[in-house]
Order: C-alpha cells, then structure tokens, then sequence
C-alpha cells in the first residue's frame, strides 16, 4: 500500500488564496464586459486558448476542474462545448444566458446551486449582484476540446487585437505577437453549423438545475451516519455505492458523478478508499481530510485531489456545517473500501 506524506498531499492542495488565473484566457477577454474575468484551472489542461495559463494539478482525472471569478456585470461570451460543463456556483449570483444570440432564454442561480449545460449549444453566464462572485466548473474527459465561440465574439475580438487560430492559440496584437506563416485563422460558424448547436426548449434545460434548497441526502450512501448525508447531484446511471441515476440526468455523457457532502459540528466519516478519483471542492465551512500520515484542514474556496486507493477520512471540527462538492471520476462510483475491512484481509 502506497504511503501519502504530509508534504506529498499539500501538493494535491489548491486553496483559494493561491489561485492564479489569466484575464486573457480566450478570445473574448478584451471585450466590453469581459474583460474584467479572471480563469482558473485548478485541475487538467482544461480549454484556455492561451498557453500563458497556470495549470495547478496537471494529473489526468478524466474531467477538468476550474473556474471564473467575475465582478458585478461581467460576462462570459456565449460559446459551446464538446463536453460537459457543470457549473458550481460558490459565491455570488449568476445568469446563464443561452443561444448565439443571448435570446434563446436564460437561468439564474445562487450560491450552492448546481447546473449543467448541454454539448452542443452555445451558452454564457454574467455576474448578476455586487461584489466578486467565484463559479467553480467541472469539463468533462481529460481533452474536453476547444471552445466553439458565437459569430459575435469574432468580430468583437477582432476589434481589439486578438486573433485566434486553428487548434485554439490565441493571438494577442496588441502586443506585438503576429500570426505564424502559414498559420489559418479560425472561423465563425457556419449557418450549417448553427443549426447543429441548436439550444434546447427551456423545459429541458430546466431540468439540468438542482438548487441548493432541493439537494436531499441519501440515507442508502455507504458515507451516511450521525451528522453525515451524501446527496447525489448528478449521475448518468445507477452507481454501485447505493445511488441511483439522476436527479440531474444528461442526453449526454458527463463520465462523472457529482455528489454534495454535508458534516455537522463534530462528525466523522472513517476511514475508507476510492477505486476512482475523488476531487473535493469545499462550498462552505470547514472540512478536515485525515489519512495514517497526516491530515489537512480545508476551508471554503479550497480543492484537494485524493489519490486513488489511499484510505481517509473525513471531520468537521468547527461549528457550521461542513459542505463540500465532490467529483467521482467515473460515471458509476464503486463503493467505498473502508479500512477495517482492508486491515482484515
């Protein structure tokens, strides 16, 4: 059995306050009302299309953890993706606005809110309240492709000095980069194209919302005890760890589970290992993360990347609540080993 140090797994740490983000991530950073965002990404290669983004953990997990942190009014030009794009909503209130032309409908969230979005369609998002507000955002696979960016966001990106590229670089006149010789430019979307990322009615995309007031524990999670409730988020089918599919359930494949894990004062949940990785990102309160050699006090904002196989636990030492969102990497979750019964085999 591998051994973790404490200097070993302060490594698969991301706090909050350590976070470096790019304000010129993409092709729409320096437009009217973007160019105030900062990207983040926390874990994977994730789909910047600028090299100069700092990759935290860059471990294959088979998904992408990051984020944006936008002001009052900032926005995210509308865009599509290849695969998921789940949305934690840690700070702030957001608007999701979606269609190429921001007038196929919308969705507003708050803090501890959870929503996915569809491949294949073209969304963005605008911090609607005062304040800095702080999204955190699950892609799905460890290549989730590039960004398929609206005709719009071409030509206003062009207006002030940046160009794009076939592969997804981006370049940055106004600095004095130029495009290479024989380098192609990437093109906006043809109207055949279009058409194939078509949104979704309303009622559809309704359904891949869960509000924080509707996440209900699962008595049947081998994690629930005293003070301790897993609740399923979201899950493309059965899972073998006692959840069923669902609540939220895509036409499309995440390749993850999306759980919500919530401790009161004091409680504990043993010892125990994932066949699977496990990526925790704490929404609110103070989670502690123990193993044999060592253990970690997580607050909100912070992300730690647990190893596959090692045996830990879980307490909450302070006198909220402890919630935490947690990542499986496969789209049915094993159940986990606790140590008692590894210790017996």
């Amino acid at each position: 059995m591998t051994k973790w140090s404490q200097s070993e797994m302060d490594k698969r740490l991301v706090r909050y306050a350590d976070l470096k983000g790019l304000r010129n991530a993409f092709i729409d950073a320096r437009t009217p009302g973007s160019d105030r965002k900062e990207n983040f990404t926390i874990i994977g290669p994730g789909v910047s299309e600028n090299p100069a983004q700092v990759v935290h953990i860059p471990e294959a997990h088979g998904f992408n953890f990051g984020a944006a942190r936008q002001p009052f009014g900032c926005t995210n030009s509308q865009h599509s993706h290849l695969t998921a794009e789940t949305f934690l909503v840690h700070t702030g209130k957001w608007r999701f606005v979606f269609g190429a032309n921001k007038d196929e409908g919308y969705l507003d969230v708050e803090p501890g809110d959870v929503a996915t979005v569809p491949t294949h369609m073209f969304r963005g998002f605008e911090k609607r309240d005062e304040g800095t507000g702080f999204l955190a955002v699950v892609l799905g696979h460890d290549d989730p492709g590039k960004v398929v960016w609206a005709p719009s966001v071409f030509k206003m990106a062009e207006d002030f000095g940046l160009k794009l590229l076939k592969g997804g670089k981006l370049v940055d006149t106004t600095i004095g980069e130029t495009v290479p010789a024989g380098a192609e430019l990437e093109q906006p979307p043809s109207a055949e194209k279009l058409k194939e990322l078509a949104t979704p009615p309303m009622a559809e995309l309704a359904q891949y919302y869960l509000p924080h007031a509707k996440m209900a524990g699962n008595p049947g999670s081998p994690l629930a005890g005293e003070g301790v409730e897993e609740a399923a988020l979201i899950g493309d089918v059965a899972a073998g760890d006692g959840f069923a599919a669902g609540p939220i359930v895509g036409h499309w494949q995440h390749g993850f589970a999306l759980r919500r894990l919530k401790l009161e004062t004091g409680a504990v949940v043993p010892l125990h290992s994932r066949v699977e990785q496990e990526v925790i990102f704490v929404q609110s309160g103070t989670l502690e993360v123990n193993w044999a050699d060592g253990s970690i006090i997580m607050g909100a904002g912070d992300t730690l990347t647990v190893p596959i196989g090692l045996a830990h636990g879980f307490r909450n030492p302070a006198s909220a609540d402890a919630i935490a969102f947690v990542i499986r990497g496969a789209a049915a979750p094993a159940a986990p080993v606790w140590a008692t019964a590894q210790a017996a085999e």
